[in-house]
């Protein structure tokens, strides 16, 4: 069983940055693929970005440009770097985690989740 820690969330004014964190638990954290997926109020679970294996990484459009996804397999946690936020990004964040070497952008594909962190961005 893995269990993914998040953190990092909070408010920040628009223009701002913020970083998250989500650490997991046991020694493969390496052969996952980690994803971050963001949920707001009345709306349905979306995919944000994805990290490869490899290192690659994907993007939803929205957040192109802005955000950047890394990993640091050596403490098994993986970043979401938020640049230049918006009102629009405010919600609650999800890492997860995909043992197929796979990549997706479904929720659906993903087995071990993190309790979420609120990201709420101010006028």
């Amino acid at each position: 069983q893995v269990q993914l820690v998040e953190s990092g969330g909070g408010t920040v004014q628009a223009g701002g940055s913020l970083t998250l964190s989500c650490t997991a638990s046991g020694p493969t954290f390496s052969r996952y693929v980690m994803g971050w997926f963001r949920q707001a109020p009345g709306k349905e679970r979306e995919f944000v970005g994805l990290i490869s294996r490899a290192e690659n990484t994907y993007y939803t459009d929205s957040v192109k440009g802005r955000f950047t996804i890394s990993r640091d397999n050596g403490k098994s946690t993986a970043y979401l770097s938020m640049n230049s936020l918006t009102l629009e990004d405010t919600a609650v964040y999800y890492c997860a985690a995909r043992t197929d070497i796979s990549i997706s952008r479904r929720p659906d594909l993903y087995e071990y989740w993190g309790q979420g962190t609120q990201v709420t961005v101010s006028s």
